[in-house]
């Protein structure tokens, strides 16, 4: 492992510390989609399917335990925790997140690296990542109600996957027929979906005001 994928890894678990924080902290999911979170779920369910039949290594095991455990209590927390659920922007976070999976899947089944369901299931996951943070970003659109935390949140999620591409390209230079055009493929695209937030986002800091994201 190299120091780009562990800073990579690092970002995204603060990432959620940090919405843990805001939602456990504050007893409010305000400004957070429920779909992004449940989309995310469905990202490590289908991703992590293997966890228990394929081991890399203790950290690879113990990193994707985290990223189970703490996805779904994020989720049971909106959904049906008596304080919390009751300050969920429902009207608000109503992204058709149809339109992200059925395509995802679409592609999963006839771009793929090998076809077996367990090759299908990972490589849907990797396309409705790229995907997946958009009922978050038109959600922060729409109400406008950025807080610190989640701004930070959102953030935190892009550095990871800007990392992470940093890893993919110190690993081409390195490791002699290291290939991986539908991840690397997936990753560009996503990193392109936060280019406008990390723009309002880096202005709103220069210039110490609220962020807030263009209608």
């Amino acid at each position: 492992m190299n120091l780009f994928r562990l800073a990579g890894d690092m970002t995204h678990l603060l990432s959620i510390v940090l919405l843990l924080l805001k939602i456990n902290g504050t007893k409010s999911c305000r400004g957070i989609s429920l779909r992004t979170q449940e989309l995310y779920g469905l990202v490590f369910l289908m991703r992590y399917l293997d966890i228990f039949t394929n081991f890399i290594s203790l950290y690879n095991t113990c990193m994707k335990l985290v990223f189970l455990l703490t996805s779904g209590t994020i989720i049971y927390l909106m959904r049906y925790h008596k304080v919390i659920r009751s300050t969920y922007d429902k009207e608000q976070d109503t992204f058709k997140y149809q339109f992200l999976v059925i395509p995802c899947i679409v592609l999963a089944l006839f771009i793929n690296n090998e076809r077996t369901v367990l090759e299908v299931l990972w490589t849907f996951s990797i396309y409705l990542e790229a995907v997946a943070i958009l009922p978050q970003l038109v959600l922060l659109q729409r109400t406008q109600n950025i807080d610190n935390l989640t701004g930070n949140y959102v953030f935190m999620l892009g550095t990871y996957r800007g990392l992470y591409i940093l890893n993919w390209v110190y690993r081409y230079w390195t490791e002699p027929g290291y290939r991986q055009w539908l991840v690397w493929l997936s990753g560009i695209v996503q990193t392109i979906v936060y280019c406008d937030f990390f723009y309002y986002y880096l202005r709103s800091w220069k210039d110490n005001k609220k962020l807030e994201l263009p209608a």
